[in-house]
């Protein structure tokens, strides 16, 4: 089975020769899959009146239950506390998250949801579930989890190590 970073790496091959071109060839594919999967996680959320963005922060507060500090929440989505506070306004208009005082602590704020914030993730959590299974449905699941295994690998190394 070929796809079309094959064919960019074939030319590559035929105008240099010896050059090692795994590397640009996984790159590659990880730079498509990525776009693509971003289109297709950002389709299904549309239909649910979301972005993908806003899924991840009220996914984000939903499975920690508990409110949480711009900054834990910034952490855990990994975007700057700038853009964290744009999309925390962006939600807050649209009545699914809330910023409360920390008591004692005129400084702080916890970022909690709403009733709505969480019914939207209650509501489309295992849809999105099935789109990533139908994105991934022509592996098995020992593919899956080797996938998984290297995918980590990777990213534990591009992350540093944490």
């Amino acid at each position: 089975m070929r796809d079309s970073v094959d064919d960019i790496v074939d030319q590559w091959a035929a105008l240099r020769s010896g050059l090692d071109l795994e590397a640009m060839a996984a790159v590659g594919r990880l730079m498509r899959l990525s776009r693509l999967v971003g289109k297709e996680v950002g389709e299904f959320f549309a239909g649910h009146s979301l972005e993908s963005w806003e899924f991840d922060v009220l996914a984000t507060l939903r499975r920690n239950d508990r409110p949480l500090t711009p900054k834990e929440l910034a952490a855990s989505v990994m975007i700057s506390s700038a853009a964290l506070t744009n999309r925390i306004d962006r939600l807050d208009a649209r009545g699914l998250v809330a910023r409360e005082a920390v008591p004692g602590d005129r400084r702080s704020l916890h970022i909690t949801l709403t009733e709505a914030g969480r019914a939207a993730v209650d509501s489309t959590l295992e849809g999105h579930l099935r789109n990533e299974r139908r994105m991934l449905a022509d592996l098995g699941a020992a593919d899956c989890e080797e996938l998984n295994r290297l995918l980590r690998t990777l990213l534990v190394t591009l992350e540093g190590g944490r």
